[in-house]
């Protein structure tokens, strides 16, 4: 088993809230994550998209592209127009030898909009789980041919948060279309990201590394607030600056033997979080956990 370790941008320049770390040149995120020590980082608003331009940059660093969020609106539109929608994004990421799809249903999400509140959540419409499920299967399907592990990204503000859409989903799919374990919107969305390991082993297809500060979200909930608010107000960190036990979840994805890559992914102000600093206390806390969970040594 090998544990590949990468890093989101979004710590650094956050796509939904571009003034957050707007600034930030690439070089100086691609330096930062070299020098932390990450194998590779995901794709970010501001790379360039054309893979003769993004290779050799993060070649100059030692970095490899690890893939990229791609927003699917299946609730909206049927699995062959998905799939020729895709083809830019899948071009790209295939270019750079990434070897996992990221995709989340996004047509009726609400985390991006500061205006609508974390708490009123967006939903399948009844009756629509079996279609948006068959089409999602569909694109699956295609990615997994292409050569790539699908994941979906569960997330807060989205069709697929809580217990019951996780359920629902992987009810409604077929074996293809693995998903995310992403730690803090698990349990942030009421599920325990652990429990989804060692029920779904065969899903596990990407792992998200974030923590989450408890007294935030509940008042972001409380107030009303944005899952944007959320975040400047501070309600996720990384690994080890939180409430989440990452020993539990680095035993349990060695009990299904994953191999792949854990991604530290915490959206932050850059301003008030310093990335660097973050993503190395992140790391450290990941390392020691794999090690300690019985990964090879050269995973740890």
């Amino acid at each position: 088993m090998k544990i590949r370790w990468g890093v989101s941008p979004i710590a650094w320049m956050n796509d939904d809230m571009p003034e957050l770390g707007g600034d930030t040149p690439l070089e100086k995120l691609f330096g930062d994550c070299r020098d932390i020590g990450f194998e590779g980082v995901e794709l970010g608003g501001k790379f360039p998209r054309r893979a003769e331009e993004l290779g050799p940059l993060l070649g100059g660093y030692g970095l490899s592209l690890i893939g990229g969020w791609y927003s699917t609106h299946l609730l909206a539109r049927d699995a062959d127009a998905e799939i020729a929608a895709m083809q830019d994004h899948l071009a790209l990421i295939e270019a750079m030898g990434c070897d996992v799809f990221i995709a989340a249903e996004c047509s009726n999400a609400v985390h991006g909009n500061r205006s609508h509140p974390l708490r009123e959540q967006p939903r399948v419409p009844e009756g629509e789980w079996a279609r948006f499920g068959e089409r999602m299967t569909r694109i699956a399907e295609y990615v997994q041919a292409r050569g790539m592990r699908f994941a979906y990204h569960y997330h807060l503000g989205t069709c697929v948060e809580k217990p019951a859409d996780i359920e629902a989903f992987v009810a409604a799919t077929g074996e293809a279309a693995g998903f995310v374990i992403d730690t803090g919107h698990a349990v942030l969305g009421g599920n325990d990201p652990v429990e989804l390991i060692n029920r779904y082993p065969g899903r596990v297809s990407h792992v998200h590394a974030k923590d989450i500060r408890r007294t935030v979200h509940k008042a972001v909930m409380a107030g009303g607030e944005s899952f944007l608010d959320g975040v400047l107000a501070g309600m996720f960190t990384v690994p080890g600056d939180g409430s989440i036990s990452f020993g539990a979840v680095m035993r349990a994805l060695k009990a299904i033997d994953y191999s792949g890559w854990v991604v530290i992914e915490a959206e932050q102000d850059p301003a008030v979080a310093d990335p660097k600093e973050y993503a190395t206390l992140g790391l450290a806390t990941l390392k020691r956990e794999a090690a300690l969970a019985g990964f090879a040594r050269e995973s740890a």
